[in-house]
């Protein structure tokens, strides 16, 4: 099975040179390439992958603010000409930091380290379930039962198969905390389950008696979400 990754680089020769030692490994499968943040950052928020190659000045989101803006359980390689950023990267549990320009076997080297297994380190269980404040309480929500998130002014409102929520958190706070491939960005003021959608038509996702809207900017991420790129 290959290893999944994308590449996220805002300078062209550079994109040009990782894609390309990417290419020249039959282990490693580039689903994306990305120059800049924002866009990672939707795909990411939908789309499980096993390694990121990250850039960090990358304009308006930072590498590194993009590591801390998201829970990401990619092995995450960073790609960078500024050696001043390795304390943070490492604070962030960066599995390598490449510092431009790199050749094919340093660069090999990185990839080495996200194919071996930690040793007598037993795999932590994936969690099924998350907690939500509301009101003066945390109230516990499995991820199975979730259908999806709704934007109401200054509240978040939990649609799910049992019950309704409100809560103060806010989307950025959800990516944050949500594994990749549960739940994807849609709209500016909702946030869907993957697996509860039902179907999807143009602008619009149905998900059982519910009708939500699909922005022209979360588009491109959702298409990624149920596999049609």
């Amino acid at each position: 099975m290959k290893t999944t990754c994308i590449v996220i680089e805002d300078e062209p020769l550079a994109m040009e040179r990782t894609t390309g030692y990417i290419n020249r490994l039959p282990i490693l499968n580039l689903l994306a390439t990305y120059d800049n943040a924002m866009e990672a950052l939707m795909f990411l928020q939908c789309n499980p992958v096993d390694i990121i190659f990250l850039d960090i000045n990358l304009g308006e989101l930072s590498g590194i603010q993009l590591l801390e803006s998201i829970h990401i359980n990619s092995h995450v390689i960073i790609t960078t000409a500024y050696p001043d950023f390795a304390l943070k990267g490492y604070d962030l549990n960066v599995t390598d930091y490449l510092l431009k320009p790199f050749g094919f076997e340093r660069f090999l080297k990185a990839v080495n380290k996200t194919q071996q297994p930690v040793e007598h380190a037993k795999p932590a269980a994936a969690k099924s379930f998350f907690f939500v404040k509301t009101g003066t309480h945390f109230e516990k929500i499995l991820y199975s039962d979730l259908l999806f998130i709704e934007g109401m002014r200054d509240y978040r409102k939990i649609h799910t198969v049992k019950k309704k929520l409100m809560t103060l958190q806010t989307f950025s706070e959800f990516e944050k905390e949500f594994p990749s491939g549960i739940i994807c960005r849609v709209h500016k003021s909702y946030m869907v389950a993957i697996d509860k959608i039902d179907r999807v038509e143009k602008d619009r996702i149905y998900i059982q008696e519910f009708l939500i809207p699909v922005s022209e900017t979360y588009k491109q991420a959702l298409l990624q979400a149920i596999g049609h790129t």
